[in-house]
């Protein structure tokens, strides 16, 4: 099981699709995942804070559930399925009855903002942090969130998710957890900058 982290617009998704290519080219089942997918509804947002940075560090995703349908079940040998998305983040559907296959030597990859929090990060072999500066997370997020924030969207990439960012990395050192380290701040060039 594989996490992909790193700031918001860092390239995360991304890599891990490529990533899943290469790894099912050689014949694995190659489970893709994003935290995203595993948020709390906006419908309970009234129960807690999701709009502040530290609202969106403490409240944004359901890690209970995240385990209890997608990392435990890829971590049991005798699980035969596991679901991808709990909630869908767009239409806010409810899509934790659809289960997908699993086989016993399946990798997982995940990818998201947050993802070697203590609540999870004991499930990762391997950890991917995508290195890009905090200014760039900002210029990328907002140019590809203008179509649903309009003018907001520079405001909320730098008040909110970035503000959140900076209590993950001052709280959880991600970066120092990483097995693996890789500048993605040009996409056609990814580079190794460390690796343990």
């Amino acid at each position: 099981m594989a996490a992909i982290d790193g700031f918001t617009a860092a390239g995360k998704t991304s890599f891990g699709h490529e990533l899943a290519e290469k790894i099912s080219g050689e014949g694995r089942q190659v489970l893709r995942a994003t935290l995203d997918d595993f948020k709390k509804p906006w419908k309970d947002r009234h129960l807690y804070d999701r709009e502040s940075g530290e609202g969106y560090y403490r409240n944004a995703y359901d890690y209970d559930v995240l385990k209890r349908l997608l990392l435990e079940p890829c971590r049991a040998q005798e699980a035969t399925s596991a679901v991808l998305c709990s909630i869908d983040p767009l239409t806010q559907r409810d899509l934790s009855a659809d289960t997908v296959p699993l086989a016993p030597d399946a990798v997982l990859i995940v990818d998201g903002v947050f993802a070697f929090r203590p609540e999870i990060d004991e499930y990762w072999d391997f950890r991917i942090w995508l290195e890009i500066d905090a200014e760039l997370s900002v210029q990328r997020g907002a140019l590809r969130d203008q179509d649903w924030a309009g003018s907001e969207a520079e405001s909320i990439h730098r008040n909110r998710y970035l503000a959140a960012e900076r209590i993950y990395l001052e709280e959880v050192d991600p970066v120092g957890r990483a097995d693996v380290v890789i500048d993605n701040a040009t996409f056609a060039g990814p580079r190794i900058v460390r690796s343990s």
